[in-house]
């Protein structure tokens, strides 16, 4: 019996170091030059009826079920996906636009895990007429689910997708 107890608070006492050590939020961004206005490529960031022509995860369910809700290119409208084991199910909600510069919404996933993430698209004009977009997003990594963040990179988990991404959004609009 006093076996067990030991084991039983060893393992209590492993997972509140592995909680304390874990990272509590997670931050991802990638940027890219698209040879084009400012103004043109935000009106085509604002509107989530377009990522579905440029995101990476539409790549890996072609199938995926999508609706839309609230009018697209404004605060307040919804894009919802029901995907394979690839990219599960949530929806995308804009929650507010700076005319020009920022478009930002909150991400909800609803399958494999539940999650809520904060992404954006930022604009900037360039020195020689371009715009360098900024794609990101970030979030809190709650406990338990912030023990697992100690084995997995983030960054690395989805920046090579928002690499893949701004490449596909760089051909499109430059084209």
């Amino acid at each position: 019996m006093t076996t067990a107890l030991y084991i039983i608070g060893g393992l209590i006492l492993l997972i509140a170091i592995l909680a304390l050590l874990a990272p509590k939020t997670y931050d991802v961004s990638r940027s890219i030059e698209i040879s084009k206005p400012k103004n043109e490529v935000f009106q085509y960031l604002r509107f989530l009826k377009n990522q579905d022509k440029w995101s990476p995860w539409n790549k890996k369910d072609p199938d995926m079920k999508k609706e839309f809700r609230g009018t697209d290119g404004e605060v307040g409208s919804v894009s919802y996906w029901l995907g394979n084991k690839d990219v599960g199910e949530g929806e995308q909600e804009i929650t507010k636009i700076v005319d020009g510069e920022r478009v930002e919404s909150e991400l909800r996933f609803l399958k494999p895990w539940k999650s809520t993430s904060d992404a954006y698209m930022t604009t900037e004009e360039t020195t020689n007429g371009g715009t360098k977009v900024t794609w990101g997003f970030s979030g809190k990594n709650k406990f338990p689910t912030s023990i697992f963040m100690l084995f997995m990179n983030m960054d690395k988990a989805v920046g090579g997708d928002f690499e893949e991404g701004l490449s596909s959004l760089k051909a499109l609009v430059e084209n």
